[in-house]
């Protein structure tokens, strides 16, 4: 009898070095390490080299170039001038969240009369719906402005025309495959026009272009009041988070914008994001990337998937330090309960899978459904599914005879693609390539489950379901210098598209016998060498590593290079992605 389900191996796939690597290395004056990571980039000449590696703001598209934009901006001078009520509509994660506090900010600095909605995630679900329609329009709106959401919602939209309100829609998601559009006053959107430079912004940057072509219409000819210049300085750091929580393509625009943001994280004085860092003990850190993914977002995700995420706007938008200080607390603790929740869903659902015989290694998908799951922490667990399986994966929370269901894939594999075509079985639908929410009838959860796969297999590319793990380059201990280190923060911000560099070393041997830290053991602590020196390294997680390294003389290890300063002097450390034996 099995008792586990069986993890995905990860296939190595190591970028060969390139014979331009010295060449630019000395146009640069950096170590060819630093040129062979931005070659594996794309990153081929000293020009390119420079603008990557040093991204300006006067690089970014011009805002009155986005597909949909200009309407959009007549409609809302007219709003602001004549003083008509606005209701900016959001989503209750990250990008939502930023969205909504970009153009709540810019209204509120223009004395507009408005306000915001942001739908329960758990009792209305994602998107634009009916419902809220009617409750908004029952305070007498007369604009309403969808951000992160809305480019597939036609009934919704068709109910705000029919109670005679103009609708802004900006969103970022993928339009119907039929190209029809919602009925709107504009629609803003990259994906318009296929001749846009940046087909994929994240919603808060699409928020950000808005707001910055509104601002550009005020002041007219003139130069940018001071308080509008810092609104906009301030919007790059929201538009930043929203790009690095909805893990969008670190590249082009979207790497400027995340850069200037977050170089702008320590300057803004903003009371709702200094409150936020410093109730993840942050305040000491330069903050990067990885700070925003890991310790920043789910706080703020925390209010949309535990409570209600207007929580996390009213922070981001505050300027009461004391109230922002107690609202950053309490999503500290949101947090701590999201993470004990998904904790006991992925037990679970592993289980599960093992007494349902998803496990089966010829089985292509995971869906899971149970009464007993939270509905916004599904996601979060599908992802970790996905890390541990490789495989798309869909958990579904069970509520009467009704259940709502989150998504999430591999790369190559369209999850929304394969959804739509079960989609015979849902009630409704949406997302993109990686990710995707859907509700259904609880008896037909067995018919999807069954379709999904079958689509899957007759879809199946053995490259796709291969968990390929990307190395940058192949280095000696004695190659991994401090100075080296600290220039690789340069390729930043890091995320999909732009990935953390990875390394691997070979032939390494073991200085002594490995040790189990953390509070349950689950972490290895070792130090390794191979004939050019020695290095301190932690796997997280990797504790059922110990015996086969006892037992094997040599081995091969990818990983990623910090700096670390824990006894005052800085020093290497490795951070262990994987372990593999010759």
């Amino acid at each position: 009898m099995r008792l586990a389900a069986r993890m995905q191996k990860k296939q190595w796939h190591i970028s060969p070095a390139d014979s331009l690597s010295a060449s630019l290395a000395s146009e640069l004056q950096v170590s060819p390490i630093l040129a062979q990571l931005l070659i594996n980039r794309g990153v081929k000449t000293a020009d390119q080299a420079k603008s990557f590696l040093y991204p300006k703001l006067n690089e970014l598209i011009e805002p009155e170039k986005m597909p949909g934009i200009m309407p959009a901006v007549d409609r809302i001078e007219k709003a602001v001038k004549d003083k008509e009520k606005i209701t900016i509509y959001g989503d209750y994660d990250v990008d939502g969240i930023t969205s909504v506090s970009i153009l709540l900010g810019l209204f509120k600095l223009l004395d507009a009369e408005v306000d915001y909605y942001i739908p329960h995630r758990v009792d209305e679900g994602y998107g634009l719906n009916v419902e809220a329609v009617e409750q908004i329009v029952s305070t007498g709106v007369k604009l309403i402005i969808s951000v992160d959401c809305g480019i597939t919602a036609f009934d919704s939209a068709q109910a705000v025309k029919d109670k005679g309100i103009d609708l802004i829609i900006t969103d970022h998601h993928r339009p119907s495959n039929d190209g029809k559009l919602p009925p709107a006053v504009a629609i803003v959107h990259p994906n318009l026009d296929e001749n846009y430079p940046s087909q994929f912004n994240a919603g808060a940057t699409v928020a950000f272009k808005l707001a910055w072509a509104v601002v550009n219409r005020l002041k007219g000819t003139g130069a940018t009041p001071q308080h509008l210049r810092q609104f906009l300085i301030n919007s790059t750091i929201f538009a930043a988070m929203g790009t690095i929580a909805d893990v969008i393509e670190m590249k082009g625009e979207n790497r400027i914008i995340s850069s200037f943001g977050l170089r702008a994280f320590s300057d803004s004085g903003m009371p709702g994001t200094k409150a936020l860092v410093d109730a993840a003990k942050l305040s000491s850190q330069t903050i990067d990337s990885y700070h925003i993914g890991y310790c920043l977002a789910p706080m703020l995700n925390a209010a949309g998937r535990m409570g209600h995420a207007r929580l996390a706007v009213e922070l981001l938008t505050s300027d009461n330090a004391v109230r922002a200080i107690r609202i950053a607390e309490y999503l500290k603790q949101q947090n701590r309960q999201r993470q004990q929740t998904e904790k006991a869903i992925l037990k679970q659902a592993c289980s599960m899978m093992v007494e349902t015989g998803i496990d089966h290694p010829d089985r292509k998908t995971i869906v899971l459904a149970s009464d007993e799951w939270h509905t916004g922490v599904i996601g979060i667990v599908a992802s970790r599914l996905v890390d541990k399986y490789y495989r798309p994966t869909i958990l579904f929370n069970i509520t009467g005879d009704k259940a709502q269901g989150s998504g999430r894939s591999i790369e190559g594999f369209d999850v929304l693609q394969a959804i739509t075509a079960c989609g015979a079985d849902l009630n409704s639908f949406g997302g993109h390539a990686m990710a995707a929410g859907l509700t259904i009838d609880v008896d037909k959860i067995e018919n999807f489950r069954k379709c999904f796969e079958d689509y899957a297999l007759a879809n199946w590319k053995n490259e796709e379901f291969i968990s390929r793990f990307e190395i940058d380059a192949v280095c000696r201990i004695k190659d991994l210098t401090v100075s080296l280190i600290k220039s690789l923060a340069l390729l930043g911000p890091f995320g999909r598209g732009n990935p953390t560099p990875i390394f691997a070393a070979r032939g390494l041997r073991l200085v002594a016998a490995p040790r189990k830290v953390g509070a349950d053991g689950e972490h290895l602590q070792l130090a390794v060498c191979d004939n050019t020196g020695s290095v301190k390294c932690i796997g997280f997680k990797m504790a059922h590593f110990e015996k086969k390294l006892l037992e094997n003389e040599f081995f091969n290890i990818a990983f990623e290079a910090q700096v670390d300063n824990f006894y005052g002097q800085p020093a290497v450390q490795l951070v262990l992605s994987d372990i593999q034996f010759e």
